[in-house]
């Protein structure tokens, strides 16, 4: 059975940084591109940031420069560090294993003085 567990989220001042994790289990994610998305209260369900089997990655222009993706094959999880946290970035985050239906459950992100 496949689990992914979206965690790290929480409350930070306008300029901090968070780090997101997403552990899986029943799956390899070094074998998978891997996406966090997020999504803002009244708000579409968006692309933030995805990693690929080679390691190439991706980014949403509106956090390129300031978010890194990245993964920990020996722990089996993915990594979103946020930078320069910025209001509009408060969202529930979520990480996906592309082209599959599995969802972390998201972590809730807000930035906020």
């Amino acid at each position: 059975q496949v689990q992914l567990v979206d965690s790290g989220g929480g409350l930070v001042q306008p300029g901090g940084s968070l780090r997101l994790s997403c552990a899986a289990s029943g799956i390899i994610l070094s074998d998978r591109a891997v996406a966090w998305y997020r999504q803002a209260p009244g708000k579409q369900r968006d692309l933030v940031a995805s990693i690929y089997k080679g390691g190439n990655t991706n980014y949403a222009d509106s956090v390129k420069g300031r978010f890194t993706i990245s993964r920990d094959n020996a722990r089996n999880t993915v990594y979103l560090q946020m930078n320069n946290l910025k209001p509009e970035d408060t969202a529930v985050y979520y990480c996906k294993v592309l082209s599959s239906a599995y969802w972390g459950q998201g972590t809730q992100v807000t930035v906020s003085s």
